[in-house]
């Protein structure tokens, strides 16, 4: 089938959007009809070299949710006609890391950066030339084909430009506070990077109990935005952090701090190291370049105090389980996802998103596919 897809051709360049041509599914491969895919940071990225690909071109997107088309013939468990949120990691279930609970970890993840087809081929095509597609899923088009392995089947009662949130965004920020930080009631926790992923760390905070989180960003626009989803204090840096988060906790400092910025480095690190106190944990999901090595900590505070740096990938979240019970809490009320939203985008437009989030205007944009 022929469709279009949002293509990128060379590292720094704008998304093209170009005529796509889709095989069928083979095997256990899924055919998804796209209703909307988030705008997520870890594209840009990918744009801008921080994050290489194995080969041009590449098709964008990796937080999409639709109904399933068609399916190859050892598919299991999906059908024509199921709603599903596509999981940017898949998740295999029987490689070691899922079989112990570690589903983000997945053997499947290793072929991200390929961005082929798990058989090491490819069902997109561009003028002519074999596609390949962010995370092994590619949103940045109405339809996409991709492995059972990284597709999660929902409740149809929920709305899709919604559900395709928590594909990626809202389960990195919210499972970085709970399963990274290990956030509990009464604590004190500090956000700093309170873009799409982090106004859900501070969700993921205030669902787990908090008492005083604290987001820190440079925009004004950000740190208002937080206190919708839960934000008590913000503050414009980590200085200014540092000197408020001593006064709310009489010199104790925060149980924890969530590193969620746009481009992590070194020096973020260091902060974050610092705004913590005994037994303080910082948990990253942030990316910055690969090439990045040096970080500068404060080392004897690390061993003094016994603080701890923990990394955290998709939040340190199971797709399969994590993705339906992040829908169920915004059934109930408690996960807000229509808030986060803030404009949304015909594919035609997708550069001006990304224009829009560089320039801090969006909490998340989202492309709207008819």
């Amino acid at each position: 089938m022929k469709t279009q897809a949002a293509v990128l051709w060379e590292y720094g360049g704008d998304w093209q959007v170009e005529e796509l041509e889709l095989d069928e599914p083979r095997g256990d491969e899924v055919l998804v009809k796209l209703a909307a895919s988030g705008l997520c940071h870890s594209d840009e990225h990918v744009r801008v070299g921080d994050l290489p690909m194995e080969a041009f071109p590449i098709i964008g997107g990796h937080e999409g949710a639709g109904v399933v088309e068609q399916v190859g013939p050892n598919v299991t468990g999906l059908a024509p006609g199921d709603h599903v949120v596509l999981s940017f990691i898949p998740a295999c279930g029987r490689c070691p890391s899922c079989a112990t609970g570690n589903q983000n970890l997945c053997d499947k993840g290793a072929g991200m950066q390929v961005g082929l087809q798990q058989d090491g081929t490819a069902r997109h095509h561009v003028r002519g030339q074999d596609a390949r597609l962010m995370c092994m899923v590619g949103t940045f088009s109405p339809y996409t084909l991709v492995n059972q392995d990284s597709v999660v089947k929902i409740d149809e009662s929920i709305p899709l430009d919604k559900a395709a949130l928590v594909g990626c965004g809202v389960t990195t920020g919210w499972g970085t506070a709970v399963y990274g930080a290990k956030v509990g009631a009464g604590q004190t926790v500090v956000v700093l990077g309170v873009g799409g992923v982090g106004s859900n760390a501070v969700q993921g905070a205030r669902i787990a109990g908090a008492s005083t989180i604290v987001a820190v960003d440079p925009s004004e626009f950000n740190r208002e935005q937080a206190k919708r989803f839960g934000a008590t204090h913000t503050a414009a840096n980590a200085d200014e952090a540092r000197a408020l988060v001593a006064d709310l906790t009489r010199g104790q400092m925060a149980s924890s701090a969530i590193i969620t910025v746009g481009v992590v480095d070194g020096t973020i690190v260091g902060d974050a190291i610092s705004l913590v106190g005994k037994l303080g944990t910082v948990a990253m999901t942030s990316l910055g370049p690969v090439t990045d090595t040096n970080v500068t900590l404060p080392m004897f505070e690390v061993t003094a105090w016994r603080k701890t740096l923990t990394g955290c990938l998709f939040g340190n979240a199971n797709p399969r389980y994590d993705i339906p019970r992040l829908l169920e809490l915004y059934q109930r009320g408690d996960l807000l996802l229509d808030e986060l939203v803030t404009r949304t985008y015909t594919l035609d437009q997708i550069n001006d998103g990304y224009e829009d989030m560089r320039q801090h205007r969006n909490v998340r944009g989202v492309l709207l596919f008819d």
